[in-house]
């Protein structure tokens, strides 16, 4: 029977038989009384994390942004509509701070060691506990989780005391003969303690978000390769690493947004110290707001934002699978 070819979107004609076309697009029509009615409940259960949202972050947010364009002090809190706007010069200030840009240094530092630390070590522990450990592995991945979850306060308590001049660390190293260095009060030192404990505390989130990127490669795809000869370090390279490769992107932005707003870390080792060497952007916000510097810290706030921001989009643009 011949069939007649209808136009398509692009101008052209459609090639199959008219009864294997889909309907063409009719009348919206209107929403039925139970569409409403899950509609209505759909907002009724969504209000109160709207309402919440609104109080404790959009307003707050849209609050922030104009105090950093007023010259508000703490002195001001009180009258906050007695201030002057100043637009831009806040941000260009603080952009041109010489501690400001110490401390940008600094978390670029910590970004450029920490992060390429925390999915290096993550993975070689997804790794084992994937396949090379068989025996109490649900133990030690609860060990390796056991960072993540633990009170950052207890946790840097504790490595204060290890890392104190006469702690345990340093006693081990001179029980090998080796003079241990003081490792919060030279600025080399106390970064790369300030680096040790925050990759510590990520380790284990790259672990999970890896093991569950390994659990997802189909297992007929490393037996067709084992087939064809491969060995384990050619299964690694060319399976392994290109199917993790979202989970890659995934880890990377994470940890790279986690160690741009480094705080805690920092402000309960060192206080950033010695000599600023460990102040982070985060940090001389928060010590801006205790001076008294609402309007600088709040600019030094969204430049962080801005940063944050322009740093994921880029990992995004280029870190994402290719079709």
């Amino acid at each position: 029977m011949p069939t007649t070819l209808l136009p398509t979107s692009r101008g052209g004609a459609d090639p199959r038989p008219e009864r294997e076309r889909p309907p063409a697009p009719g009348p919206r029509r209107p929403r039925s009384a139970m569409q409403r009615s899950q509609a209505r409940a759909a907002w009724l259960f969504l209000t109160p994390f709207l309402i919440v949202t609104a109080v404790f972050t959009a307003i707050p947010v849209v609050a922030a942004m104009g105090m950093s364009l007023t010259d508000l002090t703490s002195r001001e809190i009180r009258t906050p509509f007695a201030v002057d706007f100043v637009g831009l010069d806040n941000f260009i200030a603080v952009l041109g701070d010489a501690g400001f840009q110490r401390s940008a240094a600094n978390t670029a530092l910590f970004v450029i060691l920490c992060v390429p630390l925390s999915i290096a070590f993550g993975l070689a522990l997804a790794l084992l506990l994937n396949k090379g450990i068989r025996r109490l592995r649900t133990f030690f991945r609860a060990a390796a989780y056991l960072p993540v979850i633990t009170n950052i306060v207890a946790a840097a308590v504790i490595w204060k005391y290890a890392f104190a001049p006469l702690g345990p660390v340093n006693s081990a190293l001179e029980s090998w003969e080796l003079a241990g260095p003081n490792w919060l009060g030279d600025p080399g030192s106390a970064v790369t303690t300030v680096v040790m404990l925050g990759v510590w505390r990520n380790i284990g989130t790259c672990m999970v978000l890896f093991l569950a990127g390994l659990q997802a490669i189909p297992e007929q795809v490393y037996e067709a390769a084992a087939v064809d000869g491969a060995t384990a370090s050619r299964r690694l390279w060319s399976i392994t690493l290109p199917l993790l490769r979202p989970t890659t992107l995934l880890v990377t932005v994470l940890m790279t947004v986690s160690f741009l707003s480094i705080f805690e870390e920092p402000y309960l080792l060192t206080a950033g110290g010695p000599l600023g060497a460990t102040r982070s952007i985060a940090l001389w916000v928060y010590e801006q707001f205790g001076f008294g510097n609402t309007a600088a810290s709040m600019a030094g706030s969204f430049l962080l934002i801005a940063f944050v921001s322009v740093v994921a989009v880029v990992q995004f643009r280029f870190l994402r699978p290719k079709n």
